[in-house]
């Protein structure tokens, strides 16, 4: 427990002990004379001691908190100007450097840039205000530094009034890259956009995408944190909550923010990758604050503390969690470990910085090495001096090199030897022994241009300003008790990629994706993101993907449309599927069952045409129109059946155009020779002189049929032209594309089948004037069923085949087809081949005469009636009906002009027996 006081007590170091600032040489931590003086800033303290007494006065106050890893790097420019001085580079010029302490303080920072500005060889340091500084010489011709970007913002603004070149080994805040507003500012590490850029695609592959994020609250934090947020926006990251912390740690509120911050971490149990964009001893004092909460979190460290040694060794550090963080990729280091280790050989009169750590050394001797990081960093000023009173000076070899930060020590070198190169390059014909040689603003412009060799790789700065080298993802593990701070991958920030050197290394940062971190469960392949009323992206709910939608990925905004309509995806689909093609297939039931009525149509009408050709020479098939006519009539019946069968299986161009051209114009010529022979029937058996003079003129069988038809054929050779039928897919089923044949045009189609319509309405109209001829010669009565049949049959085809669909609908059309078909084939032929086969007895020559010759009589009679009747009303002297009567009575009794069977009385006169059958047989041979 004395141990452990001993340690909390060890809080401050003032830095009186190391000098006190009387004069302004006091002020430098170390320096060295040289032809051309570089300048250094760096923050060797992390605060700068404020007073409490008031009021304040304008005095330089003392800094404290020793850092071991920046006055590393102030060794490393000592380390690099000597070895420049001692090589042959800038040929007899030495180098030499004034460096000076800017306790993380802006203020203290720039009472040394103004020193910077002072003119050359002034006793009182006097910083002339002139209009034109081109001429001017200042005390120095580069500055290396600072360390933090907020400091070096301030500082940058200041020298960029004599353009005294500034070159940072560790500010990488994105807006030093502007040219504008910095225009002397370089560095030697990359951008904070490539290193926020490549945290969040750190967080983004880890499928993180709630966390949290502390910063520092200046200007490096607020920029860093601006520039991370946007870069987490574009890989669908969301911050969670932000906390800013002081950026001095003598602020009165760091503690009490510091206790909220963690506080905030507790609380937000969903978030378990918290970003930091702070300075090492920000980050000590938040991580000593999260052990005591038992906070276990995944840590994404920035460049400022990723390599922090202080911070691994920290007590119990690997209760915190996995801590990950981007470092710059180093160099060649070698030299300058050579050179710690020799360093206790140097003298410290010129150099304080190396005197105060002297000084911590015997301080601190007593602890073991674990305990002695805290030491040094802690010591207070009357432990340090009690210390350095009792005990003599001591030098730990090894001390120095465990706490190399490799990133920063190699960018501080390179931004030595890149002001070396410039300067080179302006002496290559001047005498640069002389301070007055060239100005700053030259020596500017030669940096702007510079380009060496460093480990075989060729260094140069980009047109911001920066050099681009690659980030090492970093993961602190425990080796063997101890935190090691390993390197898992790197970073390309031109590629955007990470590499990685081998399969443990990958594993390594798949192990990392085992840990969640998202403010919804991750949507699985199948489902969507839904956003909720949260206004974070990142907060949604999970949904499945609706029908002919998927998705392959996790956490997918929205679900992807099947490409095209060839394929479909049910509800909650990772993939889409192709669709079944489905038409009315040869094997399909329906499509056999509607096959085999075609074919015994086929079989019908071949056997009606043999049963015509044997009974060639009787009645039936003379009064049938003859062979020829019946032929054209059976073969046209032969072709309808025949088209139904380019309605069945897979639709092609070629059956599209073929089906309905087909059975219009084989419908069209049958139809036609049905209306001949009606024509022919009601003028054989019309007593009506002016009904026959009309049937006369219109009868002309060969021209008749030839017209309509080619008709027809007009009709469907436009069609076929302009619009013609062609092969569709058929999406309006659900995972199904019916393959159909598409009409071209509906007009067109309806134009055809409503000509056929006006034939067969015609036909009926003759048909049925002619329905009352002999019972067993009516041909007429049953071409009128016929028609009935085809008008009933396409009448009801309409509302089924508009609001019919699928595979099933090519089936309508054959169905009424058939019909319509069967029913006037039926009507036409069954008739006469009954007569033919089983009534042959009136299938004679006689047995037709006798059937006329009655028909005739009747008809002459009724005819003779009718004209009696009509010549009574129209006698100018008109009888009584009575005496009609009489007469007609006496003649009867008397036996006169008494009409037997076989005789006409044609107005009032009896005609011969032999007379009437004349008409009989004339009317006979005219059908």
């Amino acid at each position: 427990m004395a141990f452990m006081s001993f340690l909390v007590s060890c809080f401050v170091i003032s830095t009186d002990v190391a000098f006190s600032c009387q004069n302004t040489d006091d002020f430098v931590g170390a320096s060295s004379p040289g032809d051309i003086v570089i300048g250094g800033l760096f923050a060797v303290h992390s605060e700068m001691l404020h007073p409490e007494e008031s009021p304040i006065k304008p005095v330089v106050q003392n800094c404290s908190g020793f850092e071991i890893q920046i006055f590393l790097q102030t060794l490393a420019m000592i380390h690099a100007i000597e070895t420049i001085n001692n090589s042959t580079l800038l040929s007899g010029v030495t180098l030499g450097y004034e460096i000076y302490d800017t306790c993380a303080e802006v203020t203290k920072a720039m009472a040394s840039s103004l020193r910077f500005l002072s003119k050359f060889n002034s006793s009182e340091d006097v910083v002339e205000f002139k209009c034109n500084y081109s001429d001017y010489v200042p005390r120095i011709k580069a500055v290396i530094g600072a360390s933090y970007s907020e400091v070096s913002m301030a500082v940058s603004r200041l020298l960029a009034l004599q353009l005294i070149p500034q070159v940072s080994p560790a500010s990488s805040a994105e807006i030093l890259s502007d040219k504008i507003r910095f225009p002397s500012f370089f560095r030697t590490i990359p951008s904070d956009f490539h290193q926020t850029r490549a945290m969040a695609h750190l967080i983004c592959e880890a499928g993180w995408n709630w966390i949290g994020v502390i910063a520092t609250d200046d200007d490096n934090g607020r920029f860093a944190l601006e520039s991370f947020g946007v870069q987490a926006m574009a890989n669908n990251v969301c911050i969670a909550f932000k906390e800013m912390l002081p950026a001095y740690l003598s602020d009165s509120t760091f503690h009490t923010k510091v206790d909220h911050a963690v506080e905030k971490i507790v609380k937000e149990t969903r978030v378990n990758v918290i970003v930091v964009f702070m300075r090492q001893f920000h980050v000590l004092k938040l991580f000593k604050k999260a052990i005591e909460r038992n906070v276990n979190k995944i840590w994404i460290a920035s460049d400022n503390w990723s390599t922090a040694v202080k911070i691994s060794t920290f007590s119990n550090i690997r209760q915190l969690g996995t801590i990950v963080g981007f470092g710059f990729k180093s160099g060649d280091i070698s030299t300058f470990q050579d050179f710690l280790r020799n360093l206790h050989e140097k003298p410290t009169d010129n150099n304080k910085f190396l005197h105060e750590y002297i000084m911590l050394l015997s301080a601190c001797a007593h602890l073991e090495y674990h305990n002695f990081q805290t030491c040094i960093a802690n010591q207070s000023q009357d432990d340090l001096l009690q210390n350095v009173e009792n005990k003599q000076q001591i030098w730990r070899d090894d001390f120095l090199n465990a706490n190399i930060e490799p990133g920063f020590i190699h960018s501080t070198i390179l931004a030595v030897y890149a002001i070396a190169h410039a300067i080179k390059g302006q002496c290559k014909h001047r005498n640069c022994k002389d301070p007055s040689a060239f100005a700053p603003w030259e020596l500017l412009e030669e940096l702007e241009k510079v380009t060496f060799i460093d480990d075989d790789k060729e260094i140069k700065f980009d047109s911001n300003g920066d050099m681009s080298t690659n980030y090492d993802v970093l993961l602190w593990k425990e080796i063997n008790g101890h935190m090691e701070i390993t390197t898992m991958a790197e970073y390309d920030p031109e590629k955007g990629d990470f590499i990685f050197e081998d399969e443990e290394k990958k594993k390594e940062f798949l192990d990392l994706r085992k840990v969640q971190s998202t403010c919804s469960q991750h949507c699985r392949p199948g489902q969507m993101k839904k956003i909720t009323e949260s206004p974070h992206t990142c907060c949604y709910e999970c949904v499945y993907c609706p029908e002919n939608h998927y998705s392959n990925q996790t956490d997918i905004d929205y679900c992807y449309q099947c490409h095209n309509k060839t394929y479909w995806a049910p509800v909650n689909s990772t993939t889409c599927y192709r669709k079944s093609i489905h038409f009315l297939a040869w094997t399909d039931w329906f499509a056999i069952f509607l096959l085999l009525l075609s074919a015994f149509g086929v079989v019908l009408v071949l056997s009606i045409s043999v049963i015509f050709a044997k009974n060639v020479s009787t009645p039936v098939v003379k009064a049938s129109g003859g062979l020829t006519v019946c032929y054209i009539i059976l073969f046209s019946h032969f072709l309808i059946f025949l088209s139904t069968v380019f309605f069945i299986d897979e639709p092609t161009e070629f059956k599209c155009k073929t089906r309905q051209a087909l059975f219009g114009i084989s419908f069209t010529l049958c139809i036609s020779c049905i209306l001949i022979k009606s024509l022919k029937i009601l003028l054989a058996f019309s007593f009506d002189p002016k009904l026959q003079n009309f049937l006369k003129c219109v009868y002309k069988p060969v021209p008749t049929v030839v017209t309509c038809t080619g008709i027809q054929v007009i009709i469907c050779t436009f069609w076929l032209i302009f619009r013609t039928p062609f092969v569709k897919q058929n999406f309006s089923i659900p995972r199904t594309i019916i393959l159909e044949c598409d009409e071209g045009s509906i007009v067109a189609f309806g134009i055809m089948l409503g000509y056929i319509a006006a034939l067969a309405f015609i036909c009926f109209i003759f048909a049925f004037k002619g329905r009352k001829l002999p019972e067993n010669y009516n041909e007429a009565k049953f071409i009128t069923f016929g028609m009935l049949i085809y008008f009933i049959a396409w009448i009801v085809f309409i509302p089924v085949y508009a609001t019919t669909f699928g595979k099933y609908l090519p089936a309508v059309e054959i169905i009424v087809v058939l019909i319509s078909n069967y029913g006037i084939l039926c009507c036409t032929f069954l008739p006469k081949c009954y007569i033919i086969l089983y009534k042959q007895e009136t299938n004679t020559k006689s047995a037709f005469l006798k059937m006329i010759y009655t028909y005739s009589s009747k008809s002459a009679s009724s005819v003779a009636v009718s004209q009696i009747s009509l010549d009574s009303k129209s006698s100018s002297s008109r009888a009584t009906i009575s005496d009609s009567c009489k007469s007609e009575g006496n003649s009867v009794n008397g036996n006169s002009h008494f009409q037997v069977p076989g005789q006409r009385l044609i107005k009032g006169k009896v005609l011969p027996k032999n007379t009437a059958r004349t008409m009989a047989r004339r009317r006979l041979s005219s059908i």
